[in-house]
């Protein structure tokens, strides 16, 4: 089954699987992609399929919708393309692209924040703060099951929650990814507070916060 990914200045945002015929992108809140931000348009782009091919149509957008770099009317998507809608990038994934979640219930709804662990009344708050690059300072709070960081295509990481705190892995890329300057691969690593990691170039830092 294709899927999208989002992200914003090399930060995956979210993972979403094309599961209808239609499935619309834009500002406002009854698109099945809602990317809040000023230079998306009310409906910005469609994504139509039809059997294994999928296409993407600008809705007459005002800054437009570009794929790989070239402005398009109505696209037929390839595995691997890179879409911009605003600041926005999105990577078309075809069906038979390996995925990148860990944990099929990443496709949860999002569960609201604070987000608690379960443990011996104990809860945890976490997420993570990009160090370095054009995102320096941002922080992206780990509120799903499963979270992916880093720049598509290059090195992709996850970060899961699991009873006893957040591990983080190495799902995609050729770019390593470092927990306190060692490598990290497909086993998962505990991550504690104030742990960093590198991955694709960009450095980050795990924050947590116990409470109860």
């Amino acid at each position: 089954m294709p899927k999208i990914v989002v992200s914003i200045d090399g930060i995956v945002t979210r993972e979403v699987q094309l599961t209808k015929d239609r499935t619309s992108l834009g500002r406002r809140p009854y698109n099945d992609v809602v990317i809040d931000n000023l230079a998306v348009s009310g409906e910005h782009a469609v994504m139509e399929m039809s059997g294994s091919e999928v296409h993407l149509e600008d809705r007459n957008s005002t800054n437009g919708t570009y794929v790989n770099g070239h402005a398009i009317k109505r696209h037929l998507l390839k595995d691997d393309d890179i879409i911009e809608i605003g600041k926005y990038q999105i990577r078309f994934v075809s069906k038979g692209a390996p995925a990148l979640v860990l944990d099929t219930t990443a496709s949860e709804p999002h569960i609201p924040a604070p987000m608690t662990v379960a443990g011996p009344g104990m809860g945890l708050q976490a997420a993570i703060k990009v160090l370095s690059g054009a995102a320096a300072g941002r922080e992206m709070a780990l509120v799903k099951v499963v979270t992916t960081i880093g720049k598509p295509g290059v090195a992709v990481a996850a970060i899961t929650r699991r009873p006893q705190g957040f591990v983080v892995a190495h799902v995609q890329g050729s770019g390593t990814l470092m927990l306190n300057g060692a490598t990290v691969g497909a086993e998962p690593a505990l991550l504690k507070h104030g742990d960093r990691l590198e991955l694709g170039g960009t450095q980050m830092q795990f924050l947590s916060q116990r409470r109860g």
